[in-house]
């Protein structure tokens, strides 16, 4: 009677099986039993920093034990149910017991989506960045489409969004912004948004109803912790202090205590306008640059690893990651990983699984490949 439903949970448990050896369940006891032994030594607190990162590390790692224990237990609990009502050759059931699985599956799902989650950066808040290319009117609007984007997925993940920086276009969209995002991984979740984005469509903006190619590109790096040693000197960086421009939130002050910081060897410029304090938005902009330099340093050291993989002198990343199309017909395609679909709006309305959850595959299996 419940063949196809013992037949999904045989399924279930063989995934949950696949899922602890991608985990590597005897390593991850091990990294337990060394860090549960440091908290053991005399001196453990007089670092409460240090102290508490390694309690949450603690706390993380066995989680990630006990949840595909917690799910296997389930699966059995629900097998036996099964067999039994089918034993009774009982109906009144199925629904329940349907509806049961296709939570146990949703579950797993997600436990095999933190298994990609490889990047000691993942786990960290995210610094998300959007900045409209030539175009005008055009690509700021788009890049306010793309900032809706981004927000409404942050929103459904439910993670905390700070608006550091909002500058309003001059007729329609966004200049430019940037996010503070805080959530678990966010930084994991949100990494495959980075890149140039490009849309196609019939644009608002022309009288004649033109169609129109526009490019923003969406920067996302990961927070830096403090005890990573980014060396910023004073005399490499040049402090503006502005007036905020007001659009963006209620969060975005509008007092003269807007900062702008210029990293003078490499031409970085950060902006941070939230908070009243000017002190407090230079610490918050200090923080955005040295997340960038970080992010320089570890696309330097990545770029060297695929230059002597790949023989190369030097490596050229790709710039252009998706395309949104919404004339002539309608299609969303990422570059990288091949996933599209034509379901557009619901792209736009902030639904990315699809294309982060293919992206994390993608990635995962081009770094065993060239490993």
């Amino acid at each position: 009677m419940f063949e196809l439903e013992i037949q999904n949970i045989n399924n279930l448990k063989q995934r949950l099986i696949d899922l602890r050896i991608c985990l590597n369940i005897e390593g991850i006891q091990k990294r337990i039993a060394l860090l549960e032994r440091k908290m053991e030594e005399p001196d453990f607190w007089s670092k409460p920093d240090e102290a508490q990162k390694i309690l949450q590390e603690i706390k993380n790692l066995k989680n990630a034990i006990e949840e595909p224990e917690a799910l296997y237990k389930e699966l059995l609990y629900v097998e036996d149910f099964i067999n039994m009502a089918n034993d009774e050759g009982d109906p009144s059931f199925a629904k329940d017991i349907t509806q049961t699985i296709n939570s146990l599956e949703q579950k797993i799902h997600q436990l095999e989506i933190k298994s990609l989650f490889t990047d000691p950066r993942d786990s960290k808040p995210a610094i998300v960045s959007f900045h409209p290319g030539a175009g005008g009117t055009e690509s700021c609007d788009w890049a306010q489409m793309l900032y809706r984007m981004i927000t409404r997925y942050c929103e459904e993940k439910k993670f905390e969004i700070e608006v550091l920086d909002y500058q309003p276009g001059e007729e329609a969209g966004i200049k430019s912004a940037t996010l503070r995002v805080v959530g678990p991984y966010a930084y994991g979740w949100l990494k495959s948004e980075n890149g140039v984005h490009r849309l196609v469509r019939i644009s608002p903006f022309d009288a004649a109803k033109r169609r129109h190619t526009s490019f923003t590109a969406i920067e996302v790096l990961s927070e830096v912790d403090e005890d990573i040693k980014i060396d910023i000197r004073d005399e490499d960086i040049k402090m503006e202090a502005f007036r905020s421009s007001g659009a963006g939130g209620q969060k975005v002050n509008k007092t003269s205590s807007a900062v702008r910081i210029t990293h003078l060897p490499t031409g970085f410029v950060v902006t941070c306008q939230v908070e009243r304090s000017q002190h407090r938005n230079r610490a918050l902009a200090l923080q955005m640059l040295k997340a960038k330099l970080f992010d320089l340093e570890m696309r330097k050291k990545e770029a060297e690893i695929m230059a002597q993989r790949e023989g190369q002198s030097e490596v050229a990343w790709g710039s252009q990651i998706r395309s949104y199309i919404l004339q002539p017909y309608q299609l969303v395609k990422d570059h990288r990983t091949g996933v599209e679909t034509s379901n557009v709006q619901k792209v736009l309305d902030g639904d990315l699984d699809l294309f982060v959850e293919a992206y994390l595959k993608w990635l995962l299996e081009k770094n065993r490949v060239g490993s």
